[in-house]
């Protein structure tokens, strides 16, 4: 009997994986156990073939190969690989020891090595259980460039892998061994889709833009159609500080395992930017499915989530938000498996200020009716308002904004300044799990957000004539904080306070409507 290692996925963590093969006498049979799924009982086909392709015997007998941990669901073509290796190990085709080797890849019928999903988080497992060496498909290069204190290889095709450890290098080159690539020179080089210079008038939004990036602040933007909501979204990505390598690992990881990983780079350079449609289903938005896949809000960590047209997305999508907005992760249940994946994002949102979409416009007269405007507004819950920070008024730009040739302030220029509000938080926030204003806890907020006694009157003003929750009056305050981070003062001033309150538009709204 032979043990191979290789690795399972859980959620985006990895574990160990040994595959062992047995070969017995008696009448040719494959049986494999382990609680395999569907892609894997079928890599029986592909692993026969590869050997049989690359001029090797596939065993006569009764092979028994044994997926352990058993009590583990193992899934996808992961396993090809280390289970054709540890068939042609029994049969001494390999001869050379195999215990500081890992194997990851899928088979081709004629032994080709294809690229997987996963490699990253299986290649963090490998590191923290000390195995030296692992093989992976050339394909899973650059993602695997970015991993230390581990020596990977990677094979085009089983007859390389085969030959490295029988000694007989004269009919296949030797492995590659993945070299490093320097994250601060690719980071240098990312690529933004747009830029905030583009951008035409609408300097409230682009303000309150820049406050939200600079706490970690959620935002929802009012306005009617054709006035920029959407392409002010688009900007916020461009705005936000650089990735960290850390944050980077993270993003990474759930993309790889997502599948969506870039081959080209192999990581995720940019802060990532999910626009679910609005008739997207609660598990497309949450993750799940079968075997509890990442969904949106967790493709978005570390980035931004933009929902666009907000009061069209179903209430359930909705309400599911509620859980990663305080806790930053959500937990996906399923009959088969349980998975906790990271969900820690930005949510910027848009919506009409009615149905017709022109209430309160300057360009255009609105029709409906204020029990229409009510219910339209009312399709965002109470609970899911008071986890947005920021509630800002967006008007149709005029003629004279549009054809001003000059450009605005650029992303680059305003990413400084976020960046430079953002380090001021880490350096408070040192030694913590948190990394800025928006995701404070209950002490820190207190601790970090004193008012003098002329703010305290205009907070409490505020919140006795807003009809403000508790939750509102804390999120107020984290964004005073985060102004005055911006305008460098150690204290909140009253005008710090007074521009946070004036972001809270729909609780104006709705204190009128219930008046």
């Amino acid at each position: 009997m032979i043990a191979i290692k290789s690795f399972g996925i859980t959620g985006v963590s990895g574990y160990i994986v040994d595959v062992e093969v047995d070969i017995a006498k008696g009448l040719p049979g494959y049986t494999l156990v382990g609680l395999p799924d569907n892609a894997v009982k079928e890599g029986k086909e592909r692993v026969k073939s590869s050997i049989v392709n690359c001029d090797y015997k596939f065993p006569i007998g009764n092979v028994v190969i044994n997926l352990a941990p058993a009590s583990a669901k193992k899934e996808g073509a992961i396993y090809d690989l280390p289970i054709a290796v540890g068939i042609l190990a029994n049969t001494r085709v390999i001869t050379k020891p195999l215990n500081d080797w890992a194997f990851i890849g899928e088979l081709s019928l004629n032994g080709e090595l294809r690229r997987v999903n996963g490699v990253l988080p299986a290649l963090m497992t490998a590191v923290e259980h000390k195995i030296k060496n692992v093989i992976i498909p050339v394909d899973n290069y650059h993602e695997a460039s970015f991993v230390s204190d581990i020596n990977v290889y990677t094979a085009r095709n089983l007859a390389d892998v085969v030959n490295y450890f029988s000694g007989d290098m004269l009919e296949s080159a030797p492995l590659e061994k993945v070299q490093p690539t320097n994250f601060e020179t690719l980071l240098a080089d990312a690529v933004y889709p747009c830029d905030m210079k583009y951008v035409r008038g609408q300097f409230v939004a682009k303000r309150a833009l820049e406050i939200a990036a600079a706490g970690g602040h959620n935002i929802i933007l009012i306005g009617p159609p054709g006035s920029g909501k959407t392409m002010l979204a688009k900007c916020f990505q461009t705005i936000l500080p650089p990735m960290t390598f850390a944050e980077s690992m993270e993003t990474t990881k759930i993309h790889s395992c997502a599948g969506l990983l870039d081959a080209e780079h192999g990581i995720v350079l940019t802060r990532p930017f999910r626009c679910p449609h609005h008739t997207a289903s609660t598990v497309s938005l949450a993750g799940g499915g079968k075997y509890a896949r990442p969904g949106e809000i967790s493709l978005a960590h570390n980035g931004v989530l933009f929902l666009d047209e907000m009061p069209e997305y179903n209430r359930g999508c909705l309400e599911l938000l509620r859980q990663p907005l305080e806790n930053h992760n959500i937990v996906i249940s399923r009959a088969s498996m349980t998975a906790e994946y990271p969900a820690s994002f930005v949510l910027v949102a848009s919506m009409n200020p009615c149905p017709c979409g022109y209430h309160g416009s300057r360009i255009k007269r609105c029709h409906c009716t204020q029990s229409k405007i009510q219910n339209y507004m009312g399709k965002i819950s109470g609970p899911l308002l008071d986890r947005i920070d920021l509630h800002i008024e967006v008007d149709q730009v005029t003629y004279d904004d549009l054809t001003n040739d000059k450009l605005a302030e650029d992303s680059a220029t305003i990413r400084q300044r976020v960046t430079k509000a953002r380090a001021v938080q880490n350096h408070r926030f040192a030694n913590t799990a948190i990394h800025s204003n928006a995701t404070m806890d209950t002490a820190m907020t207190k601790k970090y957000c004193v008012l003098n006694a002329e703010g305290e009157k205009l907070l409490k003003s505020a919140f006795e004539n807003l009809n403000l929750s508790a939750r509102a009056y804390t999120r107020i305050l984290k964004v005073a904080r985060t102004i005055a981070d911006l305008a460098g003062s150690e204290q909140i001033l009253p005008e710090h306070l007074s521009e946070a309150i004036s972001y809270r538009t729909l609780d104006r709204f709705n204190r009128g409507a219930n008046e």
